[in-house]
Formats: C-alpha cells, sequence, structure tokens
C-alpha cells in the first residue's frame, strides 16, 4: 500500500516538470522537422564497391589518385563517421589513422547508446538548454544506431535500485523525462518495480532496506566492431581508407587572393613500411579524440589547448555477476561518480571513473580505480555474491576528449558537447562530443568543410544508412549458418551478431573440425565462439597486427586477458600466413600483444595480486591441509614441485595434459621464474584465493582435483572387502 502511494504521489509532483520539459521537447522537435527539411532520411545512393579494396589498393590510391575534397585524420567513431558523411555526398575522401580503427577511446567506452541520464539531470536542475539539446540530439541519434546496424546493437534494459522511499519520486521523475523527451524514439516505456519483482529480476541486489527499482531503456553495442563497420562503410562509398597511416605534418600553400597560407593537405607515412609521401585535399579535417590539440598545433604551435582529458576505467568480470538481459546503474556513488553494471558478451562490464589524465596512445588501469569499482559494486550486491578481485578478468583506461576552458580542471562538470572549430588557415577540427552522437558531429563537420572551402556537394545522406553487415540481417540468421554450414549454434550466433549479413564470408572460409559436430569452425579457446576463419577474415577488414585481432576484430582482450594470451599463438601463426610474417616478426608480434595485454588490458594488476612478497595469511589447520596436498606431489619432500612432478600425479589418476601446458599452468604460480613451484608460492596462493584475490587458479584447482581422486583410488583393505583368496 506504501508502495502504491508513493507512485501516485510521484505522479502529481512529477506532473509540472514532465509538463515544462514536454513544451520544450515539443518545441524542440518542430524546429528539429521544420528546420532540417533538406535532410535525406536514407541515402539515395549506391556503395561504389562490392569487394573491399586490399589495404595495398587503398595506400596505393592515396598516393596515385590527385587531390582529394576531403582528407580526415583519425581514425575512431568521429573520423570513420566524417569519411562515411563526405563519402555518401559525394566527395573525394581519404581517412587516415595512425594506428587501427578504433584503437583508442571508441573501442574502450562502456558499449553504450544512450542520451546522458545524468547529463538531463544536470539540465534541469541548472536550466541549461544546452544540456538538454545536447540530450535531446543524442536520443535521437541513439535510434538511428540502433536501426543502422542492428546486428551490432540492440535496447537494454537498465535497473535503478531505490534504497529509500524518497528517492522514488525523484529518480521517477528524472526517467521519466527521459522518455519524454526521447519522444517518438523512446525505445520502451521505463516502468516501477516493487521489491520482489526487483529482486526477481535481479537476484544479486542487495535486499537490505531495497524499496524498489526503476527500469528504463537505453541502448548497447559492440563498440570496436562499430566503429569498424563505419569505416569499412565508408570504404565500400569510395573513400580512400587507411589504418597505419601517421599524419607526420600538414602541407600548406599560399592563398593567391588573401596572401595567407592555407593547409592544402598532409605529408604522410606508412608505418608499416615507412614510406613517406604527400596526399593533397582541398579540406583537411582534424578528427583525432584526445589528440585534437596536437594536430592543432601542427597547424598553429601558439594555438591554446581546447581538449581536457578525462580517463575512465571499466573492469570485466564473469557473466553470473548480473542478469543475461539488465543492467544496473548506481547513480551516486561514494565519490558522486555513476557507476554502470552492465550485462555484455555473456560477461559483466563495471565501471567508469572519471579523473583528469595526460593524453597517451596506451593508458593503463590503475589498481586505485579497480578496486573503487569493487567497492561500489559491493555495496549494490547481496553479502551472499561474494565480490573478488580476482574474478576481475580485464580491465581497461579510455580517454575522453571533454572540451573545456582550458583553465578549467572540474571534468566531472564538464558536458560532453562537441565544437567544430575552423583555424585561420583552413584546418576543421572536431572535438568533443560521443559515441552516440558521432553521426550528427560528422555532419556538422562535413557541413562546415563544405560551407569554408566551397565544396561542391548536397546535404547529409548518412540518416537511416545502413553499415556493414546490416543490410541483409535478421535476427533468425544465425539459424542458416547453422543449417547450411554446421556451426555451433553459440558460434553462429556470434558470427551472425558481429558480422551481420557477412557472416556467410566467414563460414564459407571456416575451417572442417573432423567432428561428428560441428563440422566447421575450430575456436580460438574453448570458452568463446571466436574461431580461427575470424582470423583469416580480419586480415581482409585491415587488420595487420596480432593486437587488431584480439582487441577489435575479436574482443577476447576485453572479455579475458588469460584467454586472448592463450589464442595468441594460434592466431600469430594464421596472420603470418596470410600476411606473409618471418619467424622473427611472428616473434615480435607475439611479443608486442603480450605486452599490450599486460599493461593496457590489466593483466599486469591482475598478477600483480599474487607476488613473491604475498603475505600468507592462513590458519595452522589450513596450512597443515595444504601442505599434505603439495607432498602429495612433491613426493622426495625437496621443497618444491616441478613439471614432472605433475605428470607423475597425473598419470596415477589417468589423466593427460600437453607439456607446454603444464609449463604455462606451473609459470602461473612460479613468482621468482626458477622453473620450478616452491611450497612457499603455493601457500601465498592458496592464501590470496582465500582472500578473493586471485580466482580460476589452474594450478589450485588441478591439485585439488588430483588429490580427490587419488584419495577415491586408495586400496580398500581386505578386511573391509569383504574377504579375498
Amino acid at each position: 500500500m506504501a508502495f502504491q502511494k508513493a507512485v501516485k504521489g510521484t505522479a502529481l509532483i512529477g506532473g509540472g516538470a514532465i509538463a515544462t520539459v514536454f513544451g520544450l521537447s515539443q518545441f524542440s522537435q518542430y524546429r528539429n522537422k521544420h528546420g532540417t527539411l533538406v535532410q535525406v532520411q536514407a541515402a539515395e545512393v549506391a556503395p561504389v564497391k562490392n569487394h573491399l579494396p586490399t589495404r595495398e589498393q587503398q595506400i596505393l590510391a592515396l598516393q596515385t589518385n590527385g587531390e582529394f575534397d576531403v582528407i580526415v585524420i583519425g581514425g575512431g567513431a568521429t573520423g570513420c563517421g566524417c569519411a562515411l558523411d563526405a563519402a555518401t555526398r559525394g566527395l573525394k575522401t581519404a581517412l587516415l589513422e595512425r594506428y587501427d580503427f578504433s584503437s583508442g577511446t571508441s573501442s574502450r567506452s562502456t558499449k553504450l547508446i544512450h542520451g546522458g541520464v545524468r547529463y538531463l539531470q544536470k539540465a534541469i536542475m541548472k536550466l541549461d538548454f544546452e544540456q538538454y539539446r545536447m540530450v535531446k540530439e543524442a536520443l535521437e541519434e541513439r535510434a538511428h544506431l540502433l536501426q543502422s546496424a542492428p546486428h551490432l546493437s540492440a535496447p537494454l534494459p537498465i535497473m535503478l535500485p531505490i534504497y529509500k522511499w524518497w528517492q522514488l519520486p525523484y529518480y521517477w521523475i528524472g526517467i521519466k523525462l527521459y522518455d519524454l523527451v526521447a519522444g517518438s524514439q523512446c525505445l520502451k516505456s521505463s516502468y516501477v518495480l516493487t521489491k520482489s519483482r526487483a529482486l526477481e529480476l535481479f537476484p544479486m541486489l542487495r535486499k537490505d532496506k531495497l524499496v524498489g527499482a526503476i527500469v528504463y531503456y537505453d541502448g548497447q553495442h559492440n563498440d570496436a566492431r562499430m566503429n569498424l563497420a563505419i569505416a569499412l562503410t565508408a570504404a565500400r562509398y569510395g573513400a580512400a581508407t587507411a589504418n597505419y597511416a601517421e599524419v607526420r605534418r600538414l602541407l600548406k600553400t599560399t592563398d593567391p587572393a588573401s596572401g595567407k597560407l592555407r593547409v592544402c593537405g598532409v605529408r604522410c607515412r606508412d608505418v608499416l613500411t615507412g614510406k613517406e609521401f604527400d596526399v593533397r585535399a582541398k579540406c583537411v579535417i582534424n578528427a583525432t579524440g584526445p589528440f585534437t590539440d596536437s594536430v592543432r598545433k601542427m597547424d598553429d604551435e601558439e594555438v591554446p589547448n581546447i581538449c581536457q582529458p578525462s580517463a575512465g576505467v571499466h573492469i570485466v568480470m564473469p557473466g553470473y555477476y548480473s542478469p543475461d538481459n539488465m543492467g544496473l546503474l548506481d547513480p551516486a556513488t561514494s565519490d558522486g561518480r555513476v557507476i554502470f553494471f552492465l550485462p555484455w558478451e555473456k560477461m559483466t562490464i563495471a565501471g567508469t571513473t572519471d579523473s583528469p589524465t595526460d593524453v597517451t596512445s596506451h593508458p593503463i588501469p590503475t589498481e586505485e580505480d579497480i578496486n573503487f569499482i569493487l567497492s561500489e559494486v559491493r555495496n549494490y550486491l547481496g553479502t551472499d555474491v561474494e565480490v573478488r578481485r580476482g574474478d576481475v578478468l580485464a580491465a581497461w583506461s579510455g580517454i575522453r576528449p571533454l572540451v573545456t576552458d582550458p583553465n578549467s580542471k572540474d571534468t566531472q562538470s564538464i558536458s560532453r558537447n562537441h565544437v567544430v572549430t575552423i583555424s585561420d588557415s583552413g584546418l576543421v577540427t572536431i572535438a568533443g562530443g560521443k559515441w552516440t552522437t558521432y553521426r550528427a558531429m560528422a555532419r556538422d563537420t562535413i557541413d562546415a568543410a563544405i560551407q569554408e572551402h566551397n565544396l561542391k556537394a548536397g546535404s547529409s545522406k548518412t540518416m537511416g544508412l545502413q553499415l556493414e553487415g546490416a543490410q541483409d540481417w535478421s535476427p533468425t540468421l544465425y539459424i542458416r549458418l547453422v543449417q547450411d554450414y554446421g556451426l555451433e549454434s553459440e558460434v553462429a550466433q556470434h558470427l551472425a551478431s558481429t558480422y551481420g549479413d557477412k557472416a556467410f564470408e566467414v563460414a564459407k572460409i571456416a575451417q572442417v573440425t573432423g567432428k561428428r559436430w560441428p563440422i566447421v569452425g575450430k575456436r580460438l579457446v574453448s570458452e568463446f565462439p571466436y574461431i580461427e576463419a575470424e582470423v583469416v577474415y580480419g586480415v581482409k577488414e585491415y587488420a595487420r597486427t596480432a593486437v587488431d585481432m584480439i582487441s577489435r576484430r575479436t574482443r577476447l582482450a576485453f572479455l579475458n586477458v588469460q584467454a586472448a594470451e592463450e589464442a595468441l599463438p594460434r592466431i600469430v601463426d594464421i596472420m603470418g600466413k596470410e600476411l606473409n610474417w618471418s619467424e622473427q616478426k611472428k616473434k615480435e608480434e607475439l611479443e608486442t600483444a603480450k605486452k599490450f595485454l599486460y599493461y593496457e588490458m590489466g593483466y599486469k594488476v591482475k598478477t600483480d595480486q599474487l607476488t613473491d612478497s604475498s603475505e600468507i595469511s592462513l590458519v595452522p589447520s589450513d596450512i597443515e591441509r595444504y601442505k599434505k596436498r603439495f607432498h602429495m606431489f612433491d613426493k622426495d619432500k625437496k621443497g618444491f614441485i616441478t613439471i614432472l612432478d605433475v605428470q607423475r600425479v597425473l598419470e596415477s589418476i589417468s589423466v593427460q595434459i600437453a607439456e607446454n601446458t603444464l609449463h604455462e599452468i606451473l609459470n602461473e604460480v612460479d613468482l621468482n621464474k626458477n622453473g620450478q613451484v616452491e611450497l612457499n608460492e603455493f601457500l601465498q596462493l592458496m592464501s590470496a584465493i582465500q582472500k578473493g584475490h586471485v580466482s580460476g587458479s589452474r594450478l589450485a584447482v588441478l591439485m585439488k582435483s588430483a588429490e580427490e581422486n587419488l584419495r577415491r583410488r586408495a586400496a580398500i583393505p581386505v578386511d573391509r572387502s569383504g574377504g579375498g583368496v
């Protein structure tokens, strides 16, 4: 009864606020409809290339195709969006990315396609119409993004648990306003849940003092694959699109009419070959995210900074931490930040942090940020769910390119509005913004470029344009993959949701397994649906390094760093064959990828949980129990165990494990790296496991399993066996 009264009271309290925002929303919709009639709802031009040009062909096009209308620097979501917008308007377009497409911030997001609930809150509390307009635009773009690549994105319900009665009307009003601002683009209407229903849908929630919950809808996507889809679509529409093409400097010429220096192209370096060449264009666009100011300073060394970078750390945990199809929002953490807790790729993402940072190509997640996120997660999950540090399977840091006043230091109060600026020399810069609004940002940028440089092109044609893989995709496409090719259902679903209608091209090159089922599709690692054929296809999608493959063509590095490391040797072998790598090059790729996992994807902070200085905090009875287990392997009382000791025990229980795998298993625990596991190292491991700092240790599981097997196989005394001859 109290719950119903609260909901009714909420409706009355929120009426005035809703009416106000409804009026603003209707005015904004009217202005958008009547002020942008020139916008085309779907591109009427067809892609000019049925087959993707190779990277080598793209590099050749950059060198031989003469002057371009537009050069876009930056292969993130915004840069690729600019290239696609320009190419579909018929402009001769080039896209240059120093590393790989989506190698920066665009692959390290929260994976949400959203308008920004917290920005709407700020807009209302501060009566900030610009913030409101940003949310309105983002919600419109959210709908477009979900429609343009339905195989890569989907609506996601997100629960906001309520632990105080007064919060129910407060948050209900805010979420209903969010629905209202979305208008006809609202994905699904938000709703209120009772305590019992909330726990039914999200059983991991903390029950104590839970009042109820509010559920609203936003979108979710595979960010790196979405970015790549935009780049590939631009390539199909004729853009000369190249990754590992670094801009060394801007080219300038004197304008005969004004006598001023004007940007007329770039000096480019093919990172893979070292060759340098000039690419000329009527217009150069700077869409480099956090590196915006470094490109602007190529144009003018004295120009003040317009970006203030902010680091956001995310962690990935096992899928059992969240329901399969329900996210969680913590709207007010202990320090005022917002934390999302979301299912993604059958795992759970938690994040993000928000703190000022320096600009770097290789941001590293810190233990402090990881522990902050874990602490906030513990506040919302029940006491029966032990949130363990050892369950962090991957962690990464992304740098947000926030637009700010150069004197501002408070990144949490900065909106992610985008700005388009044009320098005296004609360099067009797009800065700020957010993933969801990449298309609108690209549209505004190309509009500004056309006006500034008198380019001959019409209005934007990207609204309604379907991205790579979306054309013939359907939710049941994976069934055809199972029936026609003999793929596992899980693998088929993964291929369909990653490549869309291009999944058939991957299935066609999948290797025969030699088993009764599945017929084709050899997995790279057993617990993930990625198959070897994706590595071959990834090379066609311009992957040129092992890091490209484990982090952006597949998402293994973002899901489980140990699984990614396990898959690396096979990935390097396949890529080596496709790209004609030497043995030395394969070795270098393997080492570079391992370094990437170690520093940028959280492997270092994970392995730091178990060091040779780790404290052993076990009770005496546990120490004795673990010593007995250790000595079952160390029969000779050497004080350490080697691969031979483990092999001997495994043979006695008829278990076979490859020698190289045993090397890996022991190496995880061999802290001083002397090729053997000493008793003290084993006790440190068991102590770390008990404290939750380490989980999933293969050696610990193997030794426990072997001990149980040996006990079961112990000889039964004759007097207990019923006698004998």
